[in-house]
């Protein structure tokens, strides 16, 4: 499947925009890192409440997933968003810190998570007999396949298709809330224009023209 196609699409929509207004309120808009991974580097910025900058180094003071749990993380982040010609991987844009964040600012994540990384190394201990991280990169989406999409999962596939889509929604969100994101989305703001004024065949289309005084006064680039 085109993931990053997709990936964007998901975004744009409203499955994703919750979680990305979240993601908003809480991440870092300086180079390429999410929230949870700047709280040092903003302590001084002043366009931020103290209220807030003692909060999030307060966060960042516990760790929430266990080595392995990181793991599979940085997998299916790579698998939903890998890096390609365009730019860098969900790791590269350190993602999985940025779930790492949420999941202790928004605890009501850290049970859909946790249970569902849990449920995913069962199934894959099932079929593969090791867990997600340790199966080879063909069985990891061979698991993946069964899980991403919702409409053809079978239901007893039901708990890894919700774990899947809220670990899709996170990665997205942290994705396109960096600097690798949005250059990736192609999306470059407000930017200075130049303008020589009113194209000569359309003023000629319009039977007009601009008099002595005004191309005079007039800054041309």
């Amino acid at each position: 499947m085109d993931r990053r196609k997709s990936i964007k699409t998901l975004l744009v929509g409203s499955v994703a925009a919750g979680t990305l207004i979240e993601a908003c309120n809480t991440s870092d808009k300086k180079t390429g890192s999410p929230a949870g991974d700047t709280a040092a580097s903003t302590a001084d910025d002043p366009t931020r409440m103290k209220q807030e900058i003692a909060y999030e180094k307060q966060i960042n003071t516990t760790t929430f997933f266990t080595p392995q749990e990181m793991a599979t993380i940085t997998i299916l982040g790579d698998i939903i968003i890998p890096r390609d010609e365009v730019s860098g991987s969900a790791s590269d844009a350190k993602v999985p810190d940025f779930i790492e964040f949420i999941v202790k600012d928004m605890p009501e994540h850290q049970i859909p998570m946790r249970g569902g990384l849990r449920w995913l190394d069962i199934q894959c201990l099932k079929h593969f007999e090791k867990a997600f991280k340790d199966c080879s990169p063909q069985q990891q989406i061979e698991m993946v396949d069964q899980i991403a999409y919702p409409k053809k999962a079978k239901p007893e596939m039901g708990a890894g298709v919700a774990f899947f889509t809220l670990m899709r929604n996170l990665t997205a969100s942290g994705f396109y809330t960096t600097e690798i994101g949005v250059k990736d989305m192609g999306y470059i703001g407000n930017v200075p224009n130049q303008w020589n004024g009113v194209p000569d065949d359309v003023l000629k289309q319009h039977n007009l023209a601009y008099t002595e005084k005004e191309l005079k006064e007039c800054i041309s680039f």
